[in-house]
């Protein structure tokens, strides 16, 4: 049994994206590629020198094959996933007509993923683990996918494991009432909470940053990162408030997997016990390094390019308290 930093669970979709700015319609070739929030987050983390482990359920198809063949190539145990013959891996079409002007193509209704069931779940491979991280996009996917993740969080729980959680809210996937109940229920149970200022709009009906943290987290026991795009992040944890500016980005390729590689950075000072307002400057150091390169996880740093990126731009660097 590999004994892991973070353990997290999801889908991880193949992604066909094409190399030039062009309406689908009139692209004739197409790379293949993955992505998933949950297994960029991982990669995100190996990346920067953790011990990940990523569960989810693929098809027994060549997509499901190359879908863990590229996450365990990334150093990221799958050794917990699950195969079946029922149903297929998921497909995902990204078409960018400019750099921010992206629209997504989901086929993944009744995919291998969104069958996944709370008795495939490996207890000890998240009982072992320092953090679980979930998201807000696998329960949207079945009952049965929510069920998983909940059970996921219990076990957490049951083993005083640090639960992360990021909203990454889809509307495509379900209605606005369930969403909002079944992120709130999470949000519940999670220790930090890395929402988006419209996804805590979504779920308190807050616009301000600092309302929306008391807004969820009452009794201020939580760590809460809200990000603000390119303006930085808003955070809350242990008696501490603040916002840490972000980085300036010369050109913005590609915003898809910001969110992801912030969480990847959120998670890894937390595991290095770093101070907040160095945890919250990793974190959109990374945001900041994804956009810049087309793909979900192409853009992914490693740690050694991290401190060069936050060496050369720490004049960017503002904390206010």
């Amino acid at each position: 049994m590999t004994y892991n930093d973070v353990f997290t669970l999801g889908e991880t979709m193949v992604v066909f994206q094409p190399d030039q700015y062009t309406p689908l319609d009139y692209v004739h070739t197409l790379p293949k590629k993955i992505g998933g929030a949950e297994s960029n987050v991982a990669i995100g983390l190996a990346r920067l020198g953790h011990q990940v482990g990523w569960f989810s359920q693929v098809g027994a198809d060549p997509f499901g094959r190359f879908v863990l063949k590229t996450i365990r190539g990334e150093g990221v145990d799958v050794s917990t996933c699950q195969t079946t013959m029922d149903a297929p891996t998921g497909l995902l079409f990204k078409e960018q007509l400019s750099p921010e002007d992206v629209n997504v193509y989901y086929y993944r209704n009744q995919s291998a993923a969104s069958q996944m069931k709370p008795e495939q779940l490996q207890e000890s491979a998240i009982a072992n683990a320092k953090v679980l991280h979930v998201t807000g996009i696998t329960p949207a996917l079945s009952e049965s996918a929510y069920e998983t993740v909940m059970k996921a969080i219990e076990i957490a729980k049951a083993h005083d494991v640090l639960v992360t959680f990021d909203p990454n809210l889809r509307l495509k996937l379900w209605s606005e009432e369930r969403a909002k109940a079944v992120l709130k229920e999470i949000a519940e149970h999670a220790d930090v909470i890395l929402p988006g200022v419209d996804e805590g709009e979504f779920l308190t009906g807050e616009t301000e940053a600092e309302a929306i943290v008391k807004a969820l987290d009452p009794q201020g026991v939580k760590t809460i990162i809200v990000k603000l795009g390119e303006q930085g992040a808003y955070y809350s944890a242990n008696g501490q408030q603040g916002i840490v500016t972000g980085f300036s980005v010369k050109q913005v390729v590609d915003p898809v997997g910001a969110g992801d590689g912030f969480a990847a950075g959120v998670i890894s000072g937390l595991l290095r016990g770093e101070p907040i307002e160095e945890v919250v400057t990793r974190a959109n150091a990374i945001g900041a390094m994804v956009v810049g390169m087309k793909g979900d996880i192409e853009g992914l740093p490693t740690d050694e390019a991290v401190s060069q990126f936050l060496t050369t731009g720490n004049e960017q660097r503002d904390v206010k308290r």
